[in-house]
């Protein structure tokens, strides 16, 4: 019982922390068409930023909504100077976004060495608790209630508000809401400041279970697209069960079959290929 209940919560918190990155993958391919390969490239740059702030002595979440907002400013700057011009071309975007993940991860290298770092948890989530004889950390507990509140926040956002009603039929007709005088322009500018700065401050959030390194961003990108071709391109409902099942099958795998701890996360994702090419809650293309 300890065993199951220590491996279900542990992967539902790094679920949640795949979702902070999937959900503005996601979105960003989903009105825009762009295969933003930098997405994980935004959470290294947040882990440094944001603990370069904690090294000042700034609260942890202040430091990492400080994170999201430098970052937030490096995915408009990308996104105005270089992708606004070519998002409607597939190759030249996912090559434009590749270019920007290498100088990101060679900027990081110079600015903040090789080493690898580790990110305590903020004060007052430092302790454990134990459940069914599982002894758990109170910031995975606290992740994944963070991971919940951003999902319903953005719900909400693109439910139930205006600017997400526009940006969800954009994603489903984007020629008829330009037709109408929509700026759909805005809704891009919006979508991938969103994502940046769900990944920015996710790196900090993420940083005590993921540590920071040099290279982690090519790793959670794996992850990320697993999330999305699971869930569903364009479907925040669909990143979320995603990154959850995503999260406790990479979990239980490496608890269960340390050798084959990849296979078992993507052997399940070519299945979903291969049936549902869509994914879980995505939509077939017309």
């Amino acid at each position: 019982m300890a065993f199951f209940v220590q491996n279900a919560l542990g992967g539902l918190a790094y679920g949640g922390l795949l979702f902070m990155i999937a959900a503005g993958f996601t979105l960003i391919f989903g009105l825009m068409r762009v295969v933003n390969l930098a997405q994980t490239s935004f959470y290294l740059i947040g882990a440094y930023v944001g603990l370069a702030l904690l090294g000042d002595h700034v609260n942890f979440w202040i430091a990492a909504v400080l994170a999201g907002a430098v970052v937030l400013v490096i995915g408009v700057v990308t996104y105005g100077a270089l992708l606004h011009r070519f998002h409607t071309k597939d190759l030249t975007t996912l090559l434009i976004t590749l270019g920007v993940s290498l100088i990101l991860d060679d900027a990081a290298l110079a600015i903040w060495g090789g080493n690898p770092l580790s990110v305590p948890s903020p004060p007052g989530l430092t302790s454990s608790v134990s459940i069914f004889g599982a002894v758990l950390p109170v910031y995975w507990l606290a992740l994944l209630v963070l991971a919940v509140l951003v999902a319903v926040g953005l719900w909400f956002f693109q439910q139930r508000t205006r600017f997400g009603a526009i940006i969800r039929a954009g994603v489903d007709d984007e020629e008829m809401v330009r037709g109408l005088g929509v700026d759909v322009n805005r809704a891009f500018y919006v979508v991938f400041a969103i994502g940046a700065f769900l990944a920015g401050a996710g790196g900090l959030v993420g940083g005590p279970i993921t540590g920071v390194a040099p290279g982690l961003d090519g790793q959670l990108l794996a992850f990320a697209f697993a999330v999305v071709i699971v869930g569903g391109m364009g479907s925040l409902s669909g990143a979320f069960i995603g990154s959850m099942l995503i999260g406790l099958v990479d979990t239980f795998g490496q608890a269960l079959f340390p050798q084959f701890a990849y296979f078992t996360i993507f052997a399940p994702v070519a299945l979903i290929i291969a049936l549902r090419p869509q994914g879980l809650l995505g939509r077939k293309e017309i």
